[in-house]
């Protein structure tokens, strides 16, 4: 399944929770709501997956992103009403370190459900390049 095709599945799903729940909820209900959704389709996931984030070669912490999808796409949610720059500035942070070839931004608690790619300047995938 290619990139495009994984993004199409969860932008549906993502819109099948928002549709059903609509906004309001904390992330953690759209969260396990999402991860029913993408186990519908047949789409594989890990939730809460940690990352080790370094500084120079040194270990400075550790980061959670809300899904890894068919190992190829970091999943970032919010449920606030308007997402802002370090939402952005987050998911690809979280792209940048995973390695991953996209991200994408799903926010659920606005009233319509927004939804963002954010590529990996340094992967091949990437427009960008």
């Amino acid at each position: 399944m290619t990139i495009d095709e994984i993004t199409y599945k969860v932008n549906g799903c993502a819109m099948k929770v928002h549709n059903t729940l609509g906004n309001g909820f904390q992330e953690v209900i759209y969260q396990r709501c999402l991860a029913i959704e993408l186990s519908r389709v047949g789409l594989i996931y890990a939730r809460e997956v940690e990352q080790t984030i370094y500084y120079e070669d040194i270990e400075v912490g550790i980061r959670r992103a809300d899904f890894i999808i068919e190992n190829q796409i970091v999943v970032e949610l919010k449920a606030v009403i308007n997402l802002e720059d370090v939402h952005l500035a987050q998911a690809k942070n979280y792209v940048t370190a995973y390695k991953f070839p996209i991200g994408l931004l799903i926010n659920f608690g606005a009233v319509s459900l927004q939804f963002k790619k954010i590529y990996n300047s340094n992967n091949k995938y990437s427009p960008l390049q």
